[in-house]
């Protein structure tokens, strides 16, 4: 998997967190500098997570399915794009902002937000991709922009977040067509 395809994946597998991170920053009265590391952390290292469980799934049913792998890779990419589209024209703020910031909250936030990580984790093991790399990028720029979020997020509000998801979202459909692209062509058509 190519360096560009990396950052894409994980630029794309963090929006939702920082969408998340925005509307937890304009939700507290001047969050603190530790509170957005301590957002960051959590959903970093769920966002970490989530894939690599994803690509053990994945790692066990790759045999099976080898023959159809980018076919699988477009319908979760294009699907989890898509969603993340969606989501970013039609998820309200009320529902986007919490009274507190407890641990459980945030680890219940991280986890939603995470799912579709554990899809691509599906997908990138189809891809015999180095998980660990990518687990490592994701949950980095994961804790990177979910930091940066809750503090941005007391100034800029959740439309900045719903443009993030819906670029996200995007970026996860261009990958997708991407990948379908390159292995078909590579195998001589469908």
């Amino acid at each position: 998997m190519s360096p560009l395809a990396i950052v894409v994946i994980a630029f794309g597998m963090s929006v939702d967190a920082f969408a998340a991170a925005l509307a937890k920053g304009a939700a507290l009265h001047r969050p603190q500098l530790r509170e957005a590391l301590r957002t960051g952390a959590i959903f970093g290292t769920v966002e970490a997570i989530t894939p690599i469980i994803g690509w053990a799934a994945g790692l066990a049913a790759a045999t099976f399915i080898q023959e159809i792998d980018h076919w699988i890779a477009l319908i979760f990419l294009v699907g989890i794009g898509g969603k993340m589209v969606v989501e970013s024209f039609t998820r309200s703020e009320a529902k986007e902002r919490p009274r507190r910031h407890s641990l459980l909250n945030l680890a219940v936030t991280a986890i939603g937000t995470s799912i579709d990580a554990m899809a691509v984790g599906v997908t990138l093991a189809f891809l015999d991709a180095n998980i660990w790399i990518v687990a490592l990028a994701i949950g980095c720029t994961t804790f990177l922009m979910t930091s940066t979020g809750v503090m941005v997020g007391r100034l800029a509000g959740i439309s900045l977040g719903k443009r993030a998801e819906l670029i996200g979202g995007i970026a996860l459909i261009a990958l997708g067509i991407h990948i379908f692209v390159q292995h078909t062509m590579g195998n001589g058509g469908l």
